[in-house]
């Protein structure tokens, strides 16, 4: 997940262009804040919920005092730490998306003890520290087995998984072994989008838009409805690679179209679909390639594309999820950095730390909003690096 910053104010008048939902005003309720425990107590410590499913289960990350960071899980308040898939003391592993399952499956990437010998980064060095550049792969953890196993790849070197659904279906992206001439330095290899499972060594890739190379697979809900991205190898990051966003349905690749188009050829990122098929996530602008002024997004084949408005005072930002009941959440940031979370219900915005109940125990407001289920409750993480779950209580 990517935090965009400003940098440059070019686009801003064009962002006049945007048209914010329409608005029906229902009233949000209030949240009571539950600090997840973290095993490690120590001042450095960065924690971050990423993924609350149905159950109340929640999976994210966390840092050790060693200063790396591990994929973690809260069961009913108790931490699991997820370990790697190596045995080297400074592999680093996270769940990075929301996962949106019931069967305490848990999916993300983590660093392997292999050497990566084209020392590309991949992905997974925009949210690892990989100073040895050790190979990375997705994963997928059984809260039954309690085990972690590592995903295949296309033939390629690295892999990275992002959701599962409750038939043991995990989506994300790997590396095949064509060398693709769009692909930017360090990065040597074509990626493609690709479904694991059901079955324990399955993989397939699907289908890009056009002549597109590469791309990622970033959501998928019980009904064969997968949603991601399509474009150049570029660097692994998005941008480029994020040409055109895309939703699968039955193996088909559908274009979910920018209304800018072709002036807007980067960063058209789903990050969530739900079950009743509405996407949401952040799109390019034109004049913006490097991502500085990305607004959110829905989209629903009945009811098309509607950018989210900002936040007052923001000016880039991404929905991050979206529940069966259509109430969305995500972050957005002002020219300064500050960044903010938001709570979205038929049409209504809200910022998150304004709708919070006195006398929790956070130590700072809460930074990034990140995942909603079906009861409301929202995954996130604290300015001071405090992994929580809102829950929203009723008005009195």
């Amino acid at each position: 997940m990517r935090l965009p910053f400003p940098l440059m104010f070019a686009v801003v008048n064009c962002l006049a262009l945007i048209r914010p939902c329409a608005a029906e005003s229902p009233q949000l309720p209030m949240y009571r804040v539950t600090v997840l425990s973290d095993s490690n107590t120590s001042s450095n410590a960065r924690a971050r919920a990423y993924s609350i499913d149905d159950t109340g289960i929640v999976s994210g990350s966390h840092s050790l005092t060693s200063g790396v960071t591990h994929a973690s899980l809260w069961v009913f308040g108790q931490q699991i730490d997820l370990k790697t898939l190596g045995t080297g003391a400074g592999l680093s592993s996270r769940v990075i998306w929301p996962v949106k399952n019931i069967f305490g499956l848990v999916s993300g990437i983590s660093l392997t003890d292999e050497l990566d010998p084209n020392r590309e980064g991949w992905s997974c060095g925009a949210f690892l520290a990989n100073p040895d550049f050790n190979v990375c792969r997705g994963f997928v953890w059984d809260l039954i087995t309690q085990s972690m196993r590592a995903l295949r790849t296309l033939g390629g070197i690295n892999g990275f998984a992002t959701g599962t659904n409750d038939f043991a279906e995990t989506v994300g992206w790997a590396e095949n072994t064509v060398h693709d001439s769009t692909c930017i330095a360090p990065q040597i290899f074509q990626f493609k989008p690709v479904v694991w499972g059901p079955g324990r060594d399955e993989i397939r890739a699907l289908p890009l838009i056009g002549r597109d190379g590469s791309g990622a697979a970033t959501a998928l809900n019980d009904r064969s409805q997968i949603v991601g991205i399509s474009g150049d190898c570029a660097n692994a990051v998005g941008a480029g690679t994020a040409k055109h966003a895309v939703l699968w349905e039955n193996g088909v690749a559908v274009e979910i179209r920018n209304p800018f188009g072709d002036a807007a050829p980067y960063w058209n990122t789903p990050m969530m679909i739900n079950e009743r098929g509405d996407v949401v996530g952040f799109a390019g602008v034109p004049n913006d390639p490097d991502g500085n002024f990305t607004p959110a997004f829905r989209w629903s084949e009945k009811d098309g594309w509607h950018w989210i408005p900002f936040l007052p005072g923001d000016i880039a930002g991404s929905a991050n999820s979206i529940n069966n009941r259509g109430v969305i959440v995500g972050y957005s940031n002002d020219a300064n950095g500050n960044v903010h979370p938001w709570v979205m219900a038929g049409g209504t915005l809200k910022n998150l730390n304004d709708l919070i109940e006195p006398g929790s125990s956070m130590t700072g407001p809460i930074l990034l909003a990140l995942d909603i289920n079906d009861r409301g409750e929202i995954s996130g993480t604290t300015t001071t690096g405090q992994a929580i779950v809102a829950k929203p209580v009723t008005r009195h």
